[in-house]
């Protein structure tokens, strides 16, 4: 076959090492002969860049033997990504409560900890904190420093994914702004003597969003998930890709404002969160007497079957889904999923009385409204995903080749 121009390749050129990653990686081409197939390359110039990400040590060939090769000709050797050459550290951020864990490349959690880190602290004292449990992490898992990839912060609050930085977060005093790439990758050097490698921040719900879609809702293109904790947000995946809006503001439904009194910690009234996340329950159930002061503490007394508890998750998820059926009427969403502390029966039935009633039959003919399926691991899981996608991008490919040298 003669080298002709490759259909896979960007803006009209060849197909370049980092789109052959890319095939093998999603399963569209395992072969050498698939490979010239999908891309229109000679068998030369295929054999040239599949041996540069041999030497990467990024692919390897596979177990299941032979395989007959679309050519024709002899049978093929199939080919699959390596996840053992490296790993990826990830940590999921909650006002009071963290985190962490080292992941494999194809999201295996490999060891884990969490613990208590309260974002009021400050930037500097948390995440120099993250430093210290990674390299712990690194040591319990068995793998070394130098074999970590990357780094995915989630965060509760809104980000600028260009930047990495927090925009005005309303439960963040003090990170507007900060530079927590810069960071933490310093403090994974501190604590681990390694040299920084890339840190990719998002808003929490966003990554679980992109954990839970990525696990086990592949097929479906228009995903929501709405996480209620002390706040209350919302991740949206569209065709694969988590959308975020112009700036990082996309999901953040807990401020659209409902027509009540209640102060919100953003500083206007009336925000659903105000009235129906965690927080807000916390604070109604402690006006009764109940000791709770956090989403978590609603958790622990809904798992007890407190009465007034899931009295208020219910009325709590009611006005969730009073907003929710707007949500779903303009996305179309053919999942809906509810995640965080208040995710039980008494919330979930509150969101689907008011939802089915309020949004229109044909917006909901097809929805499925689910709880989370990787539980408080979901945040974790899209975290280590997107550091993934990010740098076994076929774009960045090609650099990183160049940097190692091959």
């Amino acid at each position: 076959m003669t080298g002709r121009p490759g259909r896979t390749g960007r803006g009209g050129g060849q197909a370049g090492a980092g789109d052959l990653l890319a095939l093998v990686r999603t399963g569209r081409a395992t072969t050498r002969g698939a490979l010239q197939q999908a891309t229109g390359l000679s068998r030369a110039t295929v054999g040239q860049r599949l041996d540069r990400l041999f030497r990467a040590g990024w692919l390897r060939e596979g177990a299941g033997g032979p395989v007959d090769s679309p050519l024709g000709g002899r049978p093929s050797i199939t080919l699959e990504f390596d996840d053992a050459h490296a790993v990826v550290l990830a940590a999921d951020l909650d006002t009071r409560h963290a985190r962490a864990a080292v992941l494999s490349l194809t999201g295996e959690l490999l060891a884990e900890h969490s613990g208590t880190l309260v974002v009021e602290d400050g930037p500097d004292t948390v995440l120099g904190e993250l430093g210290r449990w990674f390299s712990e992490l690194l040591e319990k898992a068995g793998r070394r420093a130098d074999e970590v990839c990357g780094i995915g912060l989630a965060v509760p609050g809104p980000v600028d994914s260009e930047t990495g930085r927090v925009v005005q977060p309303p439960i963040m005093p003090g990170w507007d702004g900060y530079d927590i790439r810069g960071r933490l990758a310093r403090a994974f050097t501190e604590h681990t003597g390694a040299p920084p490698v890339p840190v990719l921040v998002d808003n929490d719900a966003n990554l679980m969003a992109y954990g839970e879609q990525r696990t086990a809702y592949r097929d479906c293109s228009a995903f929501v998930l709405v996480k209620v904790s002390t706040g209350i947000g919302a991740g949206v995946v569209v065709d694969g890709a988590i959308y975020r809006g112009v700036d990082g503001g996309a999901g953040d439904i807990g401020h659209i404002r409902v027509g009540a009194d209640a102060l919100c910690r953003c500083g206007s009234h009336g925000c659903l969160a105000a009235v129906a996340s965690g927080g807000a329950v916390a604070r109604k159930l402690a006006e009764t007497g109940v000791p709770a002061a956090s989403g978590s503490d609603v958790r622990d007394l809904l798992a007890a079957g407190h009465p007034g508890a899931a009295a208020l998750a219910r009325e709590a998820g009611r006005r969730v889904g009073d907003v929710l059926a707007t949500v779903v009427t303009l996305l179309n969403p053919g999942v809906l999923m509810i995640a965080g502390d208040l995710a039980g029966t008494s919330f979930l039935t509150g969101v689907r009385e008011l939802l089915y009633q309020r949004a229109l039959p044909r917006s909901t003919a097809r929805l499925e409204v689910v709880t989370s399926r990787l539980g408080e691991r979901a945040g974790l899981v899209g975290a280590g995903g997107l550091v993934v996608e990010y740098l076994y991008a076929p774009e960045r490919v090609e650099e990183r080749l160049v940097a190692l040298g091959v």
